[in-house]
């Protein structure tokens, strides 16, 4: 512990950022993500709008998994709902951007309190099953509700329009994108300061002890279901106007996998977790389709990375619970706790 930082009041002591150095840092980052589109490539933009939109889903998937302690493997299938009510709502009603993805979100959300009823009544690896369940019932509607879904063909989505602004450029959706989500994760900060996000604490550490100091288990646990669903259909907006054609393809369980992958290591229970754990397995497979465009493999190489992608994500995820399960978000705080007492020995 930094001597000298104990909190004076209850404000400092709920405060997100309480020194200088911190607030400096921040507005270090809020310059680089403002100046970053102005001398990054085409490619470089297009990483980070990816990294975004899989930042906010993850996010949401730490609030359920990571806080709350119910594990989800319908990331994917929430996050498809979103992008299919904002490819609607854009191609067949023309309704303001920022509105769909309110909307996307709040369908999801609805999909996710119903998804998580059976918590009350199983968990861990029953729980995962039933969201698996719920995944495939989702690709279902998606692939032959053809009137709403556009069956296996899918919707093309028009570009999204902010203030009169067509986002048709990965420069333009960059504003949309960022933006919104840094809401998301600030949103989700907060949240863990208040009664609500508490409850979800003290459900993830005892949710017997936690029934009986008077916390309603059903209502805590479909309302984090409901957050975290809420997230990942924003994200799965914003993935339908980044790539701007949705299908039943787009969000296979792979994809839920790869988010529970992040936040196993990125760190489960941390905001910081969430973020690092899905920027870098955003960056792993650009990694391996390096690697894998050096090897003498020539028309095979698509046909190889696939399954090298799955092996790796599986690898990490066992790797990072066996040697780390504290996750990226540990070696951070091992980092800065070096930095904090230099030159004294820890």
């Amino acid at each position: 512990m930094r001597i000298g930082a104990a909190p004076q009041s209850y404000a400092a002591d709920e405060a997100l950022f309480d020194t200088r150095t911190q607030w400096a840092w921040l507005a270090a980052l809020g310059v680089l993500l403002v100046a970053f589109p102005f001398v990054a490539s085409e490619y470089w933009l297009y990483l980070a709008c990816l990294v975004a939109i899989n930042v906010a889903s993850a996010t949401g998937l730490n609030v359920l998994t990571g806080f709350t302690g119910l594990v989800s493997l319908g990331q994917a299938a929430f996050m498809g709902l979103g992008a299919y009510t904002v490819a609607v709502l854009e191609a067949r009603w023309g309704t303001p951007a920022l509105f769909n993805l309110f909307a996307g979100g709040v369908v999801a959300m609805a999909g996710g309190a119903v998804v998580g009823i059976p918590s009350l009544r199983v968990k861990g690896l029953y729980l995962a099953i039933a969201t698996i369940a719920a995944s495939f019932i989702a690709h279902f509607l998606f692939a032959n509700w053809t009137s709403v879904t556009g069956g296996t063909a899918g919707l093309s989505v028009p570009p999204a329009s902010v203030f009169g602004v067509s986002l048709d450029t990965s420069f333009r959706i960059y504003w949309l994108i960022v933006p919104v989500t840094v809401l998301l994760i600030a949103g989700a900060a907060n949240l863990f300061r208040t009664r609500i996000g508490r409850a979800f604490i003290a459900i993830r550490d005892r949710d017997i002890s936690a029934e009986v100091l008077g916390i309603p288990l059903l209502r805590y646990k479909l309302l984090s279901f409901g957050l975290s669903s809420f997230y990942a259909g924003v994200a799965g907006g914003l993935w339908a106007y980044f790539f701007r054609v949705v299908t039943p393809e787009s969000f296979p369980l792979i994809m839920s996998i790869f988010f529970l992958a992040a936040i196993i290591v990125g760190g489960m229970g941390t905001i910081l977790g969430g973020i690092l754990g899905a920027i870098f397995m955003t960056m792993v497979p650009e990694v391996l389709k390096l690697i894998v465009g050096w090897l003498p493999l020539g028309e095979n190489a698509t046909l190889v990375l696939s399954p090298v992608r799955t092996i790796v994500f599986g690898a990490l995820i066992v790797g990072f619970l066996i040697f780390e399960p504290h996750g990226l978000a540990e070696i951070w705080r091992r980092i800065r706790r070096f930095f904090h007492l230099y030159p004294f020995r820890t």
